[in-house]
């Protein structure tokens, strides 16, 4: 335990688990970081219909099921998850949009949990539940500044002016931040976009931290999800896998590394491109192969289990990473504990988190450089054997335990600092 006392923490969401995304990857490992710690963990986030089989859901009739958050019910080592009802967000199918007039319900769920502070993941529905919820009780409300939405927006609304959407989507960012008691920040990058907001707040900089255990399989277990792929994938059949996980969306670079793969393959014919993971494109970047004439070389997987994504890193030669726009670059640091070398363009959170040519090589968005550092791994065994060595070892300052105590003294010095109500 990382601490003698412990505290009981509501984590707010608008995206958690079947959604797959950065901030779903966060809340989910620093929960169970927190409760390995000691700690008690709620989540509020939205319903999702894929995860029905898998969690206690919110009813459209609270009186169907009076205690979704029960005391004492939590599985061992699993936080409380309140799933709020939701419509499907229109402008991505992906996305679910919660119900605002369940705020009176939700909030009775959370004084069932009675907590001591809550942390705020999100910019919409849940994460209004979370600031109304701190005001109403006078509780800190601490907030991650996840996403750079100037930047996101244009992939949501591609019909609007850049420029007006940069300006709207800084003003509601800002009108989000000024609600928070204090900042986190997962990157240096914005961090800096913060102080141009001209907020006076207090900004912590806490990257997310991952569990290595996930990371951790035996050669046998490997060997056979190996086959198990070739058998469902058989284009990766005696292949060397260059993998890329994530979205499947436009704002991931995926045109740039399409680009690269006949040059690739025309000096080593014996790899092949593994895509994981879903997302909004995934039709459009598959339909862009078949008119490249490349289909045969490069596998769409679409969503994979947390377990066989782990697998997926064990049994890929190079992790190859395009991202302009990532703001953690959480797949980099999975694909290097795993023993993957890693080729990634040195932007936002690439930077941070690679900090240089370790465990890889971080290059300029050049498709030239890309494209040598590709070869220079897979021509070089010596040098490959040094890099994925690298890798581990560099990967190890980003797990999760050495990270979330650090959040859990940024909880704490909130609670102490928190103003108390004016009576």
């Amino acid at each position: 335990m990382l601490y003698s006392t412990y505290m009981k923490i509501v984590m707010f969401t608008d995206a958690y688990w079947p959604r797959v995304n950065g901030v779903t990857v966060s809340v989910d490992s620093f929960s169970h970081a927190l409760l390995r710690a000691g700690h008690e963990v709620l989540i509020v986030c939205s319903f999702y219909p894929d995860a029905a089989s898998v969690e206690r859901i919110a009813s459209e009739s609270e009186h169907e099921h009076p205690n979704v958050y029960v005391p004492g019910e939590r599985k061992s080592g699993e936080p409380e998850v309140i799933r709020v009802p939701s419509m499907p967000l229109f402008l991505s199918k992906e996305d679910r949009l919660a119900k605002l007039h369940k705020w009176f319900w939700v909030s009775k769920q959370i004084d069932l949990f009675a907590p001591d502070i809550l942390h705020i993941n999100s910019e919409f529905v849940i994460a209004e539940f979370g600031f109304q919820y701190a005001r109403r009780n006078n509780l800190p409300a601490v907030y991650t500044f996840h996403t750079l939405w100037e930047d996101y927006a244009v992939n949501y609304f591609p019909m609007v002016p850049v420029f007006l959407l940069k300006f709207f989507a800084r003003r509601y960012l800002k009108y989000v931040i000024n609600k928070a008691y204090l900042i986190i920040v997962p990157t240096v990058q914005i961090r800096e976009v913060i102080k141009k907001y001209n907020i006076k707040k207090q900004i912590h900089l806490l990257p997310t931290g991952i569990d290595p255990r996930i990371f951790e399989h035996e050669r046998a277990e490997v060997d056979r999800f190996r086959n198990i792929m070739e058998q469902k994938y058989p284009a990766l059949k005696g292949k060397r896998i260059l993998l890329f996980a994530g979205r499947i969306a436009k704002e991931k670079n995926l045109d740039f590394l399409l680009a690269l793969v006949p040059r690739i393959r025309e000096k080593h014919p014996e790899t092949v491109f593994l895509f994981v993971g879903n997302g909004p494109d995934l039709s459009y970047f598959q339909k862009e192969c078949e008119e490249q004439g490349i289909e045969e070389h490069c596998v769409f997987t679409g969503y994979l289990s947390r377990q066989d994504l782990a697998l997926t890193y064990a049994i890929s030669h190079i992790f190859v990473f395009p991202s302009l726009t990532e703001t953690q670059g959480l797949v980099t640091i999975e694909a290097m504990l795993s023993g993957t070398p890693v080729v990634a363009i040195g932007e936002m959170g690439t930077i941070m988190v690679m900090g240089g040519n370790n465990g890889g090589f971080m290059v300029k968005n050049d498709p030239e450089e890309f494209t040598r550092r590709v070869f220079d791994l897979l021509e070089d065994p010596d040098l490959y054997q040094r890099k994925a060595a690298e890798a581990k070892v560099h990967a190890k300052a980003w797990t999760i335990d050495s990270l979330t105590e650090k959040l859990v003294q940024i909880y704490r010095a909130a609670i102490k600092s928190f103003p108390p109500k004016k009576s």
